[in-house]
């Protein structure tokens, strides 16, 4: 089974509202989707490597940002696909514009014989809860709902 672990960035406005951050896939497949597409930052790992670290490591190769502090880890959930994906919470504030994913090589426009390389992130944004319902992978809605009642409970460390 394919696995992936991921960081779900959360930072808190005035008025006190919670935002998530999110990264839109790059690469000509996704350049004009938006709704159902965007992601928490994350990537596969093998089954040896300690899946906090390959979170860490994946959201720094997709974001160019490193991410420290008080990791909330969530219930891992399974995507249509059979991935399983394993993620944490943080409270970590980051500017969008800053971004500078790694990036990936294919052959586009297809059967071209043209090589090019692409982003594997093309953008990131802040979120309010509810659109970023509508902007995620709709696999990934679970993380963003255990989130919510870790916040409404009280369960998320105090910065």
């Amino acid at each position: 089974m394919k696995q992936s672990a991921g960081l779900l960035l959360y930072r808190f406005t005035r008025p006190p509202a919670m935002e998530l951050f999110l990264v839109h896939p790059g690469g000509p497949f996704w350049e004009h989707k938006d709704l159902g597409v965007w992601s928490i930052p994350k990537g596969e790992f093998r089954s040896e490597e300690d899946p906090l670290e390959a979170a860490r490591r994946e959201f720094e190769e997709e974001t160019g940002y490193r991410a420290d502090g008080n990791f909330v880890p969530l219930k891992p959930v399974v995507l249509k696909s059979g991935k399983k994906i394993f993620a944490w919470a943080l409270e970590f504030d980051l500017d969008p514009a800053g971004i500078r994913s790694n990036t990936f090589e294919m052959e586009f426009p297809p059967h071209s014989g043209v090589k090019r390389t692409f982003p594997e992130v093309d953008r990131g944004a802040w979120f309010k809860v509810g659109e970023a319902i509508n902007k995620v992978n709709p696999g990934q809605i679970p993380l963003i709902r255990e989130l919510e009642r870790k916040h409404d409970g009280n369960d998320l460390p105090v910065s």
